[in-house]
């Protein structure tokens, strides 16, 4: 094989992945200088999709639209490798692997402006995770943005961090304070 041959073949083979990739992520939905306010924005309600109770989350999409979707990825299971640091210093370690679920689905908003949702979420919740996408494609949608801040972030938000709290309030009516004698030792 010669190399012009090799060339024609490679070729080939790039406009077949560049059509596969074509599908897989629309090059408009994506902004390389995105700003980074946008950017921390969209990690809080990601973060609070996927922090919030399974039953409000599921409360909340009954009333999602069903037919602006197309799913780029149906949701699929799958491990990632959980890493952590002793003291949060020093280098990191591997502690294990946890089981997560993920999606990813495009929407058709107004005046065919496309985004594409991703949801993530520990377990093995098919449904949660394509919930979490769906949210996270219509936040995108500047029509959708502000009603779907208001009425379903703010109070998946509110609940979570009521639960949170009352979890810590609970750990911390058991915890044992250990006194010790050393300083009176020490003259």
């Amino acid at each position: 094989m010669d190399r012009h041959e090799r060339v024609k073949k490679l070729s080939s083979g790039l406009s077949i992945l560049a059509h596969i990739f074509s599908d897989l992520d629309d090059v408009s939905m994506t902004n390389p200088s995105q700003d980074t306010v946008e950017h921390a924005a969209r990690q809080r309600w990601l973060a609070v999709l996927a922090h919030a109770p399974r039953e409000l989350l599921e409360q909340q999409a009954a009333a999602l639209p069903t037919g602006a979707f197309m799913r780029l990825r149906a949701p699929e299971i799958g491990l990632t490798m959980v890493r952590a640091r002793i003291g949060n210093r020093g280098d990191r370690f591997n502690v294990g692997d946890a089981t997560v679920t993920r999606c990813v689905v495009r929407h058709h908003g107004a005046g065919g402006r496309l985004a594409a949702g991703v949801g993530y979420v520990l377990g093995r919740d098919e449904a949660r995770a394509e919930w979490i996408a769906r949210f996270d494609a219509l936040l995108q949608q500047p029509e959708h943005h502000a009603a779907l801040m208001h009425d379903v972030i703010a109070p998946l938000a509110a609940e979570t961090a009521r639960r949170r709290a009352a979890a810590a309030a609970l750990t911390a009516s058991s915890r044992v304070t250990f006194d010790t004698l050393a300083s009176e030792i020490t003259p």
